[in-house]
């Protein structure tokens, strides 16, 4: 078998409203780590617990700066990171995507295994005019999803996939 070297990256990037998007996502996620670390503090700082720490007792609010320190830097390069990492492409009779923060997913999808196209918005898709595109097969592995996309992409990109994969079962019947 020979190789043919690392596969090159699909051709159509998300839009760029995505890594707002992302930096939304984050934020809402930082908020609800701190709150709840906040929490956490407090409680801390009303019952005594054998098992707690002598150091985090004495300083509860130590739980959530440190919370905050940890995830200020996820929240600062995560949107950056994924942006230029997630990528599509419709190529033929294949749609190929790129996705991942943290790890790397590459998924190839044939049209003519597709089931399902659907389109989706998230609150905060709606507000920047973005949307999420699910392409579904029978096989869970061999479906993708591609977010970040210009809603009016999303739903080309759904049309055109629905007609080509029901153009690729008339030919097969």
């Amino acid at each position: 078998m020979t190789s043919t070297g690392p596969l090159r990256d699909p051709a159509n990037r998300v839009s760029p409203k995505a890594v707002r998007l992302w930096l939304l996502e984050s934020l809402v996620a930082m908020v609800f780590f701190v709150g709840g670390s906040l929490l956490v503090s407090r409680w801390i700082s009303w019952i005594e617990w054998s098992w707690i720490p002598g150091w985090l007792a004495a300083d509860p609010w130590l739980l959530p700066v440190g919370v905050a320190v940890v995830t200020v830097p996820f929240l600062v390069a995560e949107p950056f990171v994924r942006y230029a990492v997630h990528r599509w492409e419709l190529s033929g009779d294949v749609v190929y995507a790129r996705s991942g923060f943290l790890t790397r997913e590459w998924v190839f999808v044939p049209v003519s295994r597709i089931q399902t196209v659907d389109k989706g918005q998230g609150w905060f898709e709606r507000m920047l005019g973005l949307a999420t595109l699910e392409i579904r097969t029978a096989s869970h592995a061999g479906s993708s999803t591609i977010k970040g996309l210009d809603f009016q992409v999303a739903a080309g990109l759904a049309e055109r996939l629905a007609h080509r994969a029901e153009e690729l079962r008339d030919d097969a019947t």
